[in-house]
């Protein structure tokens, strides 16, 4: 048994409106010290009724919004929202995770990522996709050791600290991934052969 999966003190659970100042105090200190300055991002800050609204939308949606909860305290959180909006593209996904800086290192991400992509097959998704900083090898490890592939390399795609940076794109495959059609499309198919039956009077 992985060590880190049976880390006690470690609760994973859906979130709630409850663990959203917590959540936005996570996402702060990465902006601010991941991405950017507080005075570049200023505008765009992520507000409460922002946070709330997007949860709302993905639990209409059925995509899991989850935290990590350590010792009764928010140490985490991870979510995925649609790839693209095009209908093609209806079964990948795009994810985020975010772990509290006091908390790195203590097998957050190792119980958070999976718990994502297993809810996320769950919902009959197929394929995950996230974007890493090329520089956070941390971050690609802990994507690898989850089944994520690198697929791809994005020179200087995001400019922060005074300098360019490059990302990587990962890839995970989700339940039977494409070795299969989905049951969605399947059913899908036999609606249309259904209509198209015209009965013979």
């Amino acid at each position: 048994m992985d060590p880190v999966a049976g880390q006690p003190g470690i609760v994973i659970r859906p979130s709630t409106d409850a663990d959203v100042s917590a959540m936005i105090e996570i996402y702060e200190h990465h902006i601010r010290h991941g991405i950017g300055d507080t005075g570049d991002f200023e505008e765009d800050r992520l507000r409460p009724d922002d946070l709330k609204r997007r949860r709302k939308n993905m639990r209409s949606k059925r995509l899991p919004h989850l935290v990590a909860e350590r010792h009764g305290m928010v140490a985490g959180y991870a979510y995925a929202v649609p790839f693209r909006k095009r209908p093609a593209y209806r079964y990948t996904l795009k994810h985020s995770i975010y772990v509290h800086a006091g908390h790195l290192h203590a097998g957050i991400g190792r119980r958070l990522l999976p718990a994502l992509i297993e809810a996320c097959a769950a919902g009959g998704y197929r394929q995950m996709i996230g974007y890493i900083d090329a520089e956070n090898e941390a971050s690609l490890r802990l994507h690898e050791a989850c089944g994520f592939a690198r697929v791809g390399h994005l020179p200087a795609v995001a400019y922060r600290h005074g300098r360019w940076a490059d990302s990587v794109m990962v890839q995970c495959p989700l339940g039977t991934g494409s070795s299969d059609q989905p049951s969605t499309w399947r059913q899908e198919a036999v609606a249309r052969e259904a209509q198209a039956v015209v009965p013979v009077g």
